[in-house]
């Protein structure tokens, strides 16, 4: 399997990394979410323990104007909202975190994520759903305090990488979340390009404001999805293109695409790259796919190492976001070239 996946990469002028490469960076995906209920504090302290070398939140506003750490705008998925409030659903049959101040966000119990359509946990086999769960929602403020005292206690030295989720919703709102995360970024002393944080968002239009109304000097990454997932108004083919990606490049300083546009199904069933980061690297994009996970990998790709020597070794991404960033800790301690920093060199803001 491996070798014929490698002989048809070959065919598209791919070739194995020479021992010069940086060493690509771990994002913890929603924290060590491969372990415990996403985005918890106690997710972001194993993420930590587990040697990620960033730690991503996705942020969204309460009622009162508090940067809450939760994957979505809707809180029934991940709480237990529905049995605590459930007149307070719209009518649209969903429960909203900006329709809630913060003292009551924080009362809510965290679970492992459902299909709030069937109430069925979306990975069954991971941390047990617990009726009188202890977890709780987060601030982004408790999660940077979490990470730079474990940094301290530890001598380990892990950053940021956070997400503003649906800032157009948000503006339809009457807020704006792009205003909101800097002021909390700036409040903690992230301010300069070369401070270990990444600010991501998949609506081009608002993380541009971030660089060209705002003037942050952070760095920026546009993340990719497919047009059917309708996460803004984008068109994220036009944005995988030469010219794109050379506009994506005037503010950002990498792209987050998902796993099926640097890697699809070819002859076999065996995975074949696509020319996304070969693209992006020359547009000079550093290039953090999402999502990878030992417990859902993607068709023909028989492990996590398989998957991870695909994207790191064969495609060339710049780091990878994962469940379960023990394993990919694992891997690059094995294959990576000793006496490199993570994100050093390519990882380098311009």
């Amino acid at each position: 399997m491996i070798h014929r996946l490698l002989c048809l990469l070959a065919l598209v002028g791919l070739t194995l990394p020479s021992l010069a490469a940086p060493r690509p960076i771990v994002i913890a995906h929603r924290g060590a979410s491969g372990y415990l209920p996403e985005h918890t504090l106690e997710s972001a302290a194993y993420a930590h323990a587990l040697g990620a070398d960033f730690i991503e939140q996705d942020v969204v506003l309460s009622k009162d104007g508090v940067l809450v750490v939760i994957h979505d705008i809707h809180l029934e998925a991940t709480t237990d909202v529905a049995t605590r409030h459930p007149e307070r659903r719209r009518a649209d049959g969903r429960w909203y975190a900006i329709d809630f101040s913060w003292d009551e966000l924080r009362q809510l119990r965290v679970r492992e994520r459902v299909n709030p359509r069937t109430g069925q946990p979306v990975f069954p086999v991971r941390f047990p759903q617990q009726a009188d769960s202890t977890f709780r929602l987060c601030t982004l403020g408790e999660q940077i305090e979490l990470i730079r005292g474990l940094n301290q206690s530890t001598g380990r030295q892990t950053g940021i990488y956070v997400e503003f989720k649906d800032p157009a919703w948000h503006a339809a709102e009457g807020r704006n979340l792009g205003a909101a995360l800097l002021d909390e970024l700036r409040r903690h002393g992230f301010t300069r390009r070369e401070d270990p944080v990444f600010v991501q968002c998949f609506d081009p239009v608002a993380l541009r404001a971030l660089r060209t109304v705002h003037h942050t000097e952070l760095r920026l990454v546009q993340l990719l999805g497919d047009n059917s997932w309708k996460e803004s108004s984008a068109d994220y083919d036009a944005l995988q293109t030469e010219e794109g990606l050379r506009n994506v490049a005037s503010y950002a300083i990498g792209i987050g695409p998902h796993l099926g546009q640097i890697l699809q199904r070819g002859p076999e069933g065996t995975a074949v790259a696509t020319p996304l980061i070969e693209r992006a690297h020359r547009a000079g994009l550093v290039v953090h796919p999402y999502t990878l996970r030992t417990d859902a990998l993607p068709p023909g790709i028989p492990s996590i190492d398989a998957l991870l020597h695909l994207t790191l070794d064969v495609v060339h991404a710049d780091g990878v976001f994962i469940d379960q960033p023990d394993a990919a800790v694992r891997y690059l301690d094995r294959v990576a070239p000793p006496g490199l920093t993570p994100g050093s060199s390519v990882n380098t803001p311009r």
